[in-house]
């Protein structure tokens, strides 16, 4: 069966074709690094990675990018904060070292290159530049506008009548712009105070202070930043192409940003900017969506240290990528009850093919049967759109097959469990489980340990045996453990792989 997705451009699940057969060019939204990362964003990525992973599976080479947005208002919001920085790049560089470290661990493959909106800034100036040049933007007191009755398929992905589109951007550029829809591709000047009073966090410098360290680069028309939607286009076609096959982001992306990134990709190169788009759909949590800015969010590391990676995973891919998932104490201890079932037959499998009851000419038939089906339902259900809480469910049929075979028996099968273990193992990869005991979930435990040590630590530093503490704090970064002495008292991060 071949691939089939559901383009958001044209509302049909459709067969997957990429321009090249051999290799797929994915492009994924990725943060604007002014917060911790959440759940919200970890379920997209882990269902960026499932894509990733599966396309991998069938044979293709992925050239996978994913950007950082570090030129935003709210990053310069966050400016004075405790540990975060004196200014808008070191804030936003504080925020990629976190998010980089809940990628991993979440145990995501690597993108290919994550790049920065402000390492391409000249590459964004020079596709605002061929914009005015081919008439599709204008320049209004410092300002470069794109203007949208120019672009005859504006509209086109999120299905909206021009005339029905409200005003785009701040309401004092509604004075510079030809029609209320026009969006900014350079925005003249900074930051100003009020963009980011909303943002402000306590312990955050002044909004005046703050403003001051904002990031402001030389263009045609003046001093000024980039607008938000041009720099996706900037970075996807700077390290991917014109046409890219996947563009994935969240369902919230699709009108203004994606609408816009087609726009001005389009306008500017004359080719089909993506030929697929897939969004995923929301995160719920006490009826709304979770998000930063709501306040009601779980992060990553958090996360992480109460449950461990191969539970979140499950959690987070028991719904398909568009489909709306709800977290709650319920949905989790249902993950960890899933999880748990995996991971015992994993090793009662493992136990049993290694011991002397396991048998060479010993066959059950049903058995084997009933893994072949669980690994043809599994990849019939990956190849219908990447349903992830379909291939779960096949999984789960192994797990079941193998405590069947099991039960009562005084001699197994023991290429019928061979063959069990490596379904799970290889099918388990492709939705990023580990069944190596390298994220086994015991992340509570381990954390329980480490405090215990710490405890130790901080008696022996106050007995004044401080060669003895260094010892045991180099004794725990040996074991890939990053603790730091803070103010408040030692803080420590577990190792991600």
């Amino acid at each position: 069966m071949t691939l089939h997705v559901t383009n958001t451009l044209t509302g049909e699940t459709e067969p997957f074709e990429p321009q090249d057969p051999d290799n797929v060019l994915l492009y994924y939204c990725g943060l604007t690094v002014s917060d911790p990362p959440h759940l919200g964003h970890a379920r997209s990525w882990v269902h960026v990675d499932v894509m990733h992973r599966w396309l991998e599976f069938l044979g293709y080479d992925v050239r996978h990018v994913e950007n950082f947005t570090d030129v935003n208002e709210k990053i310069v919001a966050r400016v004075g904060e405790d540990g975060l920085g004196e200014d808008e790049s070191e804030v936003a560089e504080s925020y990629i070292e976190r998010t980089l470290s809940d990628m991993r661990s979440l145990n995501l493959l690597r993108a290919e290159v994550y790049p920065r909106v402000s390492e391409h800034v000249p590459e964004i100036i020079d596709l605002v530049e061929t914009l005015v040049e081919k008439g599709y933007a204008y320049e209004s007191n410092g300002s470069v506008y794109f203007d949208v009755t120019q672009f005859d398929d504006y509209g086109k992905l999120s299905n909206q009548e021009l005339e029905e589109i409200e005003s785009q951007g701040d309401p004092d550029e509604r004075s510079e712009k030809r029609h209320p829809a026009d969006f900014a591709l350079w925005k003249a000047g900074g930051v100003d105070a009020d963009a980011i009073e909303e943002h402000r966090h306590e312990g955050a410098a002044e909004p005046e202070q703050a403003c001051e360290t904002a990031q402001t680069w030389d263009s045609p028309w003046g001093e000024g930043r980039p607008g938000w939607h041009i720099e996706c286009s900037a970075m996807s076609m700077t390290h991917l192409d014109e046409t890219l096959d996947l563009h994935v982001g969240g369902r919230d992306l699709v009108f203004p940003h994606h609408e816009n990134e087609i726009a001005q990709s389009e306008a500017a190169t004359d080719a089909t900017f993506a030929n697929y788009w897939l969004h995923c759909e929301l995160f719920e949590m006490d009826d709304e969506k979770m998000s930063s800015s709501l306040g009601n969010f779980v992060t990553v590391e958090d996360a992480v240290e109460r449950w461990g990676t191969n539970v979140l995973r499950t959690f987070l891919t028991a719904g398909s990528y568009n489909s709306t998932q709800l977290y709650s104490d319920e949905t989790i201890a249902e993950a960890e009850e899933r999880w748990e079932r995996l991971e015992r037959a994993y090793e009662a499998a493992l136990d049993a093919v290694d011991s002397p009851d396991a048998r060479t000419k010993v066959e059950d038939a049903e058995f084997r049967a009933t893994v072949g089906d669980a690994r043809e339902a599994f990849v019939e259900a990956m190849n219908d759109d990447f349903n992830t809480r379909e291939a779960q469910s096949a999984l789960l049929e192994v797990a079941t097959a193998i405590n069947s075979h099991l039960e009562g028996r005084e001699e197994y099968d023991y290429r019928g469990l061979r063959e069990a273990v490596e379904t799970l193992k290889e099918l388990g990869g492709v939705l990023g489980l580990s069944f190596t005991g390298e994220t086994t979930g015991k992340a509570d435990l381990a954390g329980d340990v480490v405090d215990l040590v710490l405890d130790v630590r901080e008696q022996e530093r106050e007995d004044g045996n401080y060669e003895r503490a260094d010892e045991l704090r180099d004794e725990l970064e040996a074991l890939g453990i990053e603790v730091q002495d803070t103010d408040d008292g030692p803080t420590y991060r577990l190792p991600s792989e």
